[in-house]
């Protein structure tokens, strides 16, 4: 059987030499089993499929492909593929040196980042990131990385948004104020992102025959964060009205009729009613809904919530008691006895309480006896707390909150009604 050669040489060309016998000569290659790889090919496996074109503005990345960003104009957004497979990389490389000025964002694009959901920040000069996907738990990890710590992923944070508590009703046998909303629960935070915290204030006490009004709203809010808003509570109704909407309700003054204020679902409940009676119904809370007004005595505000985000219990967004008629017989402010949020309502010896500062509690009904006690009591201010993994916090705040820790976690709490910040 004829043989036949293959020789290359220092010019890189390679030559396949039939052997040298008359006749004709048959060359047969074995049949393909494995993948054709042209010269021009960009989906070698396992290679990055480099994009030559320096990128200067944001754009959505192909996957197992690489990038070079240069930011010296102006900070941009490397967006992830939308639908990956395990396996599946992208490379991104900070081309002249300036993300950390001008930062280079890495947009999750629906799937986790070290298993958060929410963007990532390159904010090193000269980084160079492989970040691979790996499941829906886990999503981009980052595989390999030039500066391992200026890789700053998303990172998970607790909180709790109250807003203020709505006033008490003014006059005779008047409602209490419904608790601020009562929000909780977890978020992702971007690295250098800057969130603003507002802190709803509580709403004023009725005059004689006015109204309470409603507590002011308390938010967090930021760039590429989904806003998490607390409704002020609803205020508490003058005599024969019925009370307003809001976080939770507000309750109906003296003979307002079976209607009563409204809680926003989620976030708390709705006040109670006094149909037919001359007491006032108590506010809602955030965990029960306010009690109607009796004969004589005012109805108890509902039941706030407890949240030991701050590393011990505490309870917030209770409702206001309505006015009592007689002595000894306002409504208590939720959640009971003492009240430990919303404020009591009046009887004919004992002026309406206030909510409780930072809680939302709300304003205790006036009760109005010979023109004594007309006047609804205010409702308690909001709150926010942020909990952080201590080993995330960057110290950075505004607005004077109140830092402390439990066990991994750090305590950011803003209790000044106004706004302030938290840099993550």
């Amino acid at each position: 059987m004829a043989k036949f050669g293959i020789a290359g040489d220092t010019s890189g060309v390679i030559t396949v030499q039939g052997p040298s016998v008359a006749g004709t000569n048959t060359l047969t290659w074995p049949a393909e089993t494995g993948t054709v790889i042209t010269t021009a090919s960009t989906t070698v496996p396992n290679t990055v499929s480099w994009n030559t074109t320096v990128q200067t503005t944001g754009f959505t990345a192909v996957a197992n492909a690489g990038y070079f960003c240069n930011t010296t104009s102006a900070a941009f957004t490397v967006t992830l593929p939308a639908t990956p497979t395990r396996g599946q990389f992208v490379v991104i490389i900070d081309y002249a040196g300036t993300s950390a000025t001008n930062n280079i964002t890495v947009g999750n694009n629906g799937s986790n980042i070290n298993g958060v959901a929410g963007n990532a920040v390159i904010k090193t000069n000269r980084q160079g990131l492989t970040l691979t996907y790996i499941d829906s738990t886990q999503g981009w990890l980052a595989t390999s990385n030039v500066y391992a710590t200026s890789f700053s992923p998303p990172y998970t944070a607790s909180y709790l948004v109250v807003a203020g508590g709505g006033g008490g009703g003014g006059a005779y046998y008047a409602g209490g104020g419904g608790a601020g909303g009562y929000l909780t629960g977890t978020t992702s935070l971007v690295v250098g992102t800057v969130y603003t915290v507002t802190i709803g204030a509580g709403g004023n006490g009725g005059a004689n025959s006015v109204n309470g009004t409603q507590g002011s709203n308390s938010v967090i809010s930021g760039t590429g964060f989904t806003t998490i808003t607390s409704t002020g509570g609803g205020y508490g109704g003058k005599d024969a009205a019925t009370g307003g909407n809001g976080g939770s309700g507000g309750g109906t003054g003296n003979n307002g009729g079976t209607t009563f204020g409204f809680g926003t679902p989620g976030q708390g409940n709705n006040g109670g009613a006094s149909s037919g009676n001359v007491a006032g119904g108590g506010g809602g809370g955030a965990s029960a809904v306010g009690a109607n007004g009796g004969a004589s005595v005012g109805g108890n505000g509902g039941a706030g919530s407890a949240s030991s985000i701050s590393g011990s219990s505490v309870t917030y967004a209770g409702g206001g008691g309505g006015g009592g008629n007689g002595t000894g017989n306002g409504g208590i402010g939720g959640p009971g006895t003492p009240a430990v949020s919303g404020g009591n309502g009046a009887d004919r010896t004992t002026a309406p309480t206030t909510g409780v500062a930072n809680t939302g509690g709300g304003g205790g009904g006036a009760n109005g006896n010979s023109g004594a006690f007309l006047t609804g009591a205010a409702g308690g201010s909001g709150v926010v707390i942020l909990s952080v993994p201590t080993a995330n916090y960057s110290g950075t705040t505004t607005g004077s909150p109140t830092i402390t820790t439990s066990g991994s976690n750090t305590i950011i709490k803003w209790t000044t009604a106004g706004s302030g910040t938290y840099t993550a």
